[in-house]
């Protein structure tokens, strides 16, 4: 497929089928999230895969409560990624210091989008959550107090017969200009 399909076909899957993602899928997915650029190529992420099914469970639980309800389809996935955000280089971090900017959150956002946009090259669908408990899934999955989460990301095989929604879009003249605001 090439790119300009994979952007047009890439969407936030809420219904998944439960089929296991194959290990050689996860890995062309960490290939991805390793090869997004960074900030002085810090790198300053680690993503954890969480497929064993009763851990996963619990950590898409941490995605929803009884009050903020958005994320109940995230235990259908069978697979979660969460990205940790890692220090960055000290280049970086003076750099983000002086110039007012979250490198290392602006990076995590790169490598999730690598993230999705190759699982959906490879047929899976994704949805990227900032809604979680993230005291809750720091504990679940041994993260050092800390760290932060900067996403948690459901994964796996859309539902049969999921639709391809049309996607609403600003028009080109309303989100861009040239050569001034």
């Amino acid at each position: 497929m090439d790119f300009s399909e994979l952007i047009r076909v890439r969407q936030s899957v809420r219904k998944y089928d439960g089929r296991a993602v194959e290990r050689e899928k996860l890995e062309k997915l960490i290939e991805a999230v390793r090869l997004a650029p960074s900030a002085s190529n810090s790198q300053p992420w680690k993503l954890i895969l969480v497929d064993d099914p009763e851990l996963k469970e619990k950590v898409a639980r941490a995605t929803f409560d009884s009050v903020v309800s958005f994320n109940k389809f995230a235990p259908q996935a069978p697979v979660l990624a969460v990205l940790v955000e890692e220090a960055p280089m000290l280049i970086t971090q003076i750099g983000g210091r002086i110039k007012k900017r979250d490198y290392p959150l602006i990076d995590i956002g790169i490598a999730a989008g690598h993230f999705c946009l190759r699982a959906a090259e490879l047929g899976l669908g994704t949805c990227m959550l900032g809604w979680f408990s993230e005291k809750t899934i720091k504990r679940l999955l041994n993260i050092p107090r800390q760290k932060r989460i900067g996403l948690v990301i459901t994964l796996g095989y859309p539902a049969e017969g999921y639709p391809l929604r049309g996607k609403s879009r600003k028009t080109a003249g309303a989100m861009s200009s040239h050569n001034g605001y």
